[in-house]
């Protein structure tokens, strides 16, 4: 038995009790998760490893073979179960440092390999509610910039925080498609968000040729930015990019065929040594299919026309077409859009661009980038889009020993 508090207690006890640990259940995005300061943790669980991991698991209600996530805070998708520990940054010019856990849903497996874009717009607001910024710092009105260190991936995120009266404005009128209700804009800048320790395309090249068996050569443009990401042009594996989740997710060939494309890609960038790496390599690389711009119904019932958007991007996340788009795609999706030559930019249109506007399944999304070529090698400066944020409950999770 793991025991989650340097704290001794009776096993008789430990059956009966629960202990219970400060948290925040917060909406980032299109994307809930629990989020955890750092000090708040069990002593156990402050440190990286399977203690940390059997505490997260059972605070989400993984692993559930039932794929409900019942008994826990988990919402059974892969864009509600997340957790997010943040702590005071020990690195110059920081404000917090931040790590994030994709949660499986069905397995014993917490995926630390990669970000969430959409929990990211998150992390600026929990820290100044949780008293993790210098008060210093905070103006009654205004925009506060939150420096914040991506732990998982080592970039900087700043993330642009409206005040009001001194407190973090949660409440407004921005719109963003795949949430329901209006909230106050939080723009989320992702810096430098590309692989500097090797090339923005892992292959070295803007288009390659992935062959993948019993499905053939597909066109793929790879690159690793914001999160790796498999682009790949809907009509070659049989859709029109207007697919909307049942059309994916009710089918168990075209998941299975999305997972090898997924593994092969994954090993032709590097990312595992083998194939059978890829099963606990979950979170990343994603896979999306790309389309010229098309109308269509979104999931929500609006009609998205086709001068509306540029292209249509669909992505796939922890296995499952996303009801939206995960926001570390969406930094992938305007890197390559802006860069001419790869399969994106060339669904938009082609040419140099410094923004896009993509159709996902629960409407549109405009994001930017400012690319840079140098003696040949692209880089990007800056992603950025827009996000919003709020606190859905605040408290203690309770915990079996």
């Amino acid at each position: 038995m793991i025991k989650y508090s340097s704290q001794p207690m009776p096993e008789e006890l430990q059956k009966q009790s629960q202990q219970k640990i400060s948290a925040t259940y917060m909406r980032g995005g299109t994307s809930k998760g629990v989020f955890f300061s750092f000090d708040d943790l069990p002593v156990d669980a402050q440190e990286a490893g399977l203690a940390r991991d059997q505490l997260l698991l059972r605070v989400v209600g993984s692993p559930d073979p039932y794929g409900k996530q019942t008994d826990g805070m988990g919402g059974a998708t892969s864009s509600t179960s997340k957790v997010v520990i943040v702590s005071k940054s020990t690195r110059a010019d920081h404000d917090v440092d931040y790590l994030f856990g994709q949660v499986s849903i069905d397995k014993p497996f917490i995926d630390w390999s990669g970000n969430c874009g959409n929990l990211s717009a998150a992390v600026g607001p929990f820290a100044i509610h949780s008293g993790l910024i210098d008060t210093s710092k905070i103006p009654a009105n205004g925009v506060l910039k939150v420096r914040v260190w991506q732990a998982n991936i080592e970039k900087t995120i700043i993330v642009h925080v409206p005040i009001r009266n001194g407190q973090v404005q949660e409440t407004g009128e921005f719109e963003l498609d795949g949430v329901t209700f209006p909230a106050a804009e939080i723009r989320v800048d992702f810096v430098k968000p590309a692989d500097e320790s090797g090339s923005m395309f892992p292959t070295g090249n803007l288009l390659e040729e992935l062959e993948v068996p019993d499905i053939g050569v597909l066109r793929a443009t790879m690159i690793d930015s914001g999160i790796p990401t498999i682009f790949i042009d809907a009509h070659s594996i049989g859709y029109n990019g207007t697919e909307l989740q049942d059309a994916i997710n009710n089918d168990q060939g075209a998941l299975a065929m999305f997972e090898s494309i997924r593994a092969h890609g994954a090993l032709k960038m590097g990312l595992i040594r083998s194939l059978s790496e890829a099963e606990q390599r979950q979170h990343t690389p994603k896979v999306a299919f790309v389309s010229a711009s098309k109308g269509y119904k979104s999931c929500s019932g609006k009609n998205i026309n086709a001068e509306d958007v540029d292209l249509l991007v669909r992505a796939l996340s922890m296995g499952k077409l996303h009801h939206a788009m995960m926001g570390t795609a969406a930094v992938a999706i305007a890197s390559a859009a802006c860069i001419p030559g790869t399969l994106v930019n060339e669904a938009a249109g082609g040419g140099e661009r410094e923004y896009v506007e993509f159709g996902h399944p629960s409407g549109t999304l405009k994001v930017g980038a400012t690319a840079l070529q140098e003696d040949g090698d692209w880089q990007i400066e800056k992603v950025i889009m827009s996000r919003s944020a709020r606190i859905l409950m605040e408290g203690w999770v309770r915990v079996p020993y």
